[in-house]
C-alpha cells in the first residue's frame, strides 16, 4: 500500500523512506536492522506507537516492547510545592499525629507522641532535599 506525503509527519518521512528503501532491497523475511529499529522506537516516544508503527509498517507489539525497554518515559516534572501548611487542631493534653511521605527517594513515614510537634518541613527538607 502506498503512502501519500500528507499522511506521514515531517518528522517520520526520512525514517518511512529509509524503511522503504531497505524493504525494496530485500526479497524473503529478513530481521529489520537494528539503526532502523532505533530510527523507529524515537519516533514512537514522539508520535505514538500505534501512530507510528501503523505509518512504517511495524508490528505494533514489537514496537511497543522496543519502545518500553528502552528505558522510562520522559515525564515533565510538576513543579515542587512551595508552601505546605499543616494546620493541627488545638488539643489538651498529649497529641498524637502520623505522616507519611513518598517521593523519589523511597517513602517516609513520620509518628510522633507529645505536646510539641516536630519541625516537618526541616525535617523532609533534610531527608528529600538534595543529596
Amino acid at each position: 500500500m502506498a503512502r501519500q506525503a500528507l499522511d506521514i509527519p515531517n518528522g517520520m518521512r526520512k525514517v518511512c523512506q529509509d524503511f522503504e528503501r531497505w524493504r525494496s532491497s530485500h526479497t524473503g523475511r529478513r530481521p529489520i536492522p537494528e539503526p532502523l529499529w532505533a530510527a523507529a522506537t524515537e519516533l514512537a516516544k514522539e508520535h505514538g506507537v500505534f501512530r507510528t508503527a501503523q505509518i512504517l509498517r511495524l508490528d505494533y507489539s514489537q514496537l511497543k516492547r522496543r519502545v518500553g525497554s528502552a528505558g522510562p518515559p520522559v515525564r515533565r516534572a510538576a513543579a515542587p510545592a512551595a508552601f505546605l501548611e499543616l494546620v493541627a487542631p488545638p488539643t489538651t493534653g498529649l497529641s498524637e499525629c502520623l505522616v507519611e511521605l513518598e517521593g523519589p527517594r523511597g517513602k517516609m513515614r513520620i509518628q510522633w507522641k507529645g505536646t510539641a510537634a516536630p519541625d516537618l518541613a526541616g525535617l523532609g527538607r533534610a531527608l528529600w532535599g538534595p543529596a
